[in-house]
């Protein structure tokens, strides 16, 4: 299957051209990494593969499904994205670790639906994969940068997606957080799940990824 399909995708803001004929393909299964300077366009190809932007001209397939032709909102459920901006977002709420996690399952900051029993089980799976079960009761607000980071991911991992984006999950860790994260991440290329990590440093792109 394909996970993303851009063709001759362009962007123009204001006159001004912002991507120009992004050509790029993912197979499901492979992971990539998209590096690149501050400023030369990362986040703005995310963003529409996300379907927060829609490009000026191209054609955009995301998870098999053709912009255009399908509900923007359901696919948006299936792709994880984790990213420092979502991380302040959280940090300004009062919520215990686990309640992040559980509000993957329902890609909503904060818990607004009623959880099953399969629900928790699942999640709780998740943050012990990701090596965070035993902050589970912590607040959030409470834990250090790469604790914080663990949780964001299996709070993306808890709502089964098929594409996972990593926006610079490094950024802010001291080296020794850092090499802990990175470390940790390492197991994401077992769950099955297209990896994108976005980066702007070399050095964290990790041997799982290679494209």
């Amino acid at each position: 299957m394909s996970i993303i399909d851009l063709q001759e995708v362009s962007l123009v803001k204001n006159g001004k051209t912002l991507l120009k004929d992004i050509n790029w393909q993912i197979n499901n299964g492979e992971h990539w990494a998209l590096i690149g300077r501050n400023g030369s366009g990362k986040t703005l190809t995310l963003k529409i593969i996300c379907g927060y932007l829609w490009p000026t001209i191209g054609k955009v397939k995301v998870l098999d499904k053709v912009f255009g032709e399908t509900d923007l909102r359901e696919i948006r459920k299936k792709i994880g994205w984790v990213s420092s901006a979502l991380e302040y977002q959280l940090d300004k709420k009062e919520f215990k670790a686990e309640d992040i996690v559980f509000s993957g399952i329902f890609a909503s900051i904060g818990l607004y639906d009623d959880l099953t029993q399969k629900d928790k089980e699942y999640a709780y799976r998740q943050m012990d994969f990701m090596g965070c079960l035993h902050l589970s009761k912590r607040s959030f607000s409470t834990l250090s940068s790469g604790e914080k980071k663990r949780v964001i991911i299996a709070r993306a991992l808890s709502a089964k997606p098929e594409l996972l984006i990593l926006d610079e999950p490094a950024n802010g860790l001291d080296i020794t957080s850092r090499e802990e994260f990175l470390n940790s991440i390492k197991k994401l290329s077992e769950k099955g799940t297209s990896v994108i990590l976005v980066t702007h440093h070399i050095e964290e792109i990790l041997g799982f990824i290679d494209n």
